[in-house]
């Protein structure tokens, strides 16, 4: 009905008129379209209260005193707040930390002076990085179904050898600073997948392919590492406790090429195992004739010193005996040196005294070949006939 409508009637044209306050636009009224007395609205909800509270409401200071003491005991009690035992309260007056609490029951100021936030700090906490478990409904974060949806934007990374792989992994972390946790990092969540994916594919960079492929521990150890060095730069009051990788393989569209490579290098090491069995084998047995050849030369070496000097001694010896007897050590050389030159050869004596009758020809070495061929030589006399060794017997009728 329009504000302009005073008829106030009920359908049928009849009844007092009535405005839209309820009062009549008649007589007795103060005119058309005229607001209600705010006073008289007072006095009839004041009038409907004491009908609604029994013994009536009054605006007493009695009544005022002990409402505002009941919502001043309430407001104060709900200072009062509870941090479980894997939780740490944190307490602000007006936005800045004043305290930590403990478990138990604790007390700070009502709200809007203090208040407080309980992170759990005991809690071991779980970011996957590069897939998405399909159920994460489990008690314990290693209980998870192995079904996965793969993230390729997070997970496929450029090794050091260039090669690509798709690595999968889990970091666990705890809040080791409270107030640092929930105030100096915006989402810390985020931050923590931000920080592991990118240390992750840092040290992948750095890495060749095999050890990322055999999840070497080295690899995770060296991540927890960066990653804490980079959150305790931002200040995000965690501690990556560990870093867990799930899966690390070529890509599905890389996998034959892979395999192949994996095979050449496999052949590869094969060789230069068999090359090092061969230079491990052949070196040692160099060495040691080196070492042999040197032994026999410093041998030899000392050999022909020590002869030399012996020669050079016995010279010196027969030097002496020499000067001594001229005559005698003469006749003796000579005896000796042609003794060591006739010694090895054939000889034919020739007896000259002998009659015409007798062939002048003995055939020694044809007469005993078992014998040995060394005769020693006696000097001739002053006769001009040869005189055979005392062991070589005269030729028959030669004495005739």
């Amino acid at each position: 009905m329009p504000w302009n409508n005073q008829s106030g009637s009920d359908g049928n044209g009849q009844g007092p008129q009535r405005g839209p306050w309820g009062r009549g636009t008649g007589s007795g009224g103060s005119g058309g379209g005229q607001p209600p007395d705010l006073e008289e609205l007072l006095r009839r909800s004041q009038e409907r209260l004491r009908h609604l509270i029994p013994g009536g409401f009054g605006f007493t200071a009695g009544s005022i005193a002990v409402v505002a003491l009941g919502l001043l005991v309430v407001w104060l009690a709900s200072g009062f707040y509870i941090v479980s035992q894997n939780e740490q309260g944190v307490v602000q007056r007006f936005g800045a930390v004043i305290a930590r609490t403990g478990p138990g029951l604790n007390y700070h100021l009502p709200w809007p002076i203090e208040t407080v936030q309980r992170p759990e700090v005991t809690t071991s906490n779980q970011i996957d990085i590069g897939y998405k478990p399909a159920s994460d409904s489990s008690d314990t974060p290693d209980d998870r179904s192995s079904s996965v949806e793969d993230v390729p934007q997070e997970s496929l990374m450029l090794t050091g050898d260039e090669n690509i792989v798709d690595v999968n992994f889990t970091v666990y972390w705890v809040i080791k600073d409270a107030s640092a946790y929930l105030f100096n990092v915006e989402n810390p969540e985020a931050t923590i997948k931000a920080v592991g994916e990118s240390a992750m594919r840092e040290v992948v960079g750095q890495s060749q392919v095999e050890p990322i492929i055999t999840q070497d521990p080295r690899l995770a150890a060296n991540v927890r590492e960066l990653m804490q060095k980079t959150l305790d730069r931002y200040g995000a009051g965690v501690t990556i406790t560990s870093v867990k990788l799930q899966n690390a393989q070529a890509p599905p569209e890389v996998t034959e090429s892979y395999r192949d490579v994996q095979k050449a290098i496999a052949d590869q090491e094969t060789a230069r195992n068999a090359a090092e069995a061969y230079a491990n084998k052949v070196i040692p047995e160099a060495r040691g004739n080196a070492s042999r050849i040197v032994n026999q030369a410093q041998a030899y070496r000392q050999q022909v010193i020590a002869e030399a000097e012996g020669e050079a001694q016995r010279f010196v010896l027969v030097y002496d005996e020499y000067r001594k007897a001229p005559e005698v050590t003469r006749r003796r050389m000579y005896l000796e040196t042609m003794s060591k030159v006739l010694g090895p050869t054939n000889k034919i004596i020739l007896d000259e005294g002998a009659g015409h009758n007798v062939v002048p020809y003995l055939p020694l070495p044809s007469l005993d070949k078992n014998r040995p061929e060394s005769v020693t030589v006696t000097a001739p006399s002053s006769t001009s006939s040869a005189v055979a060794s005392p062991s070589v017997a005269p030729a028959s009728g030669a004495g005739q």
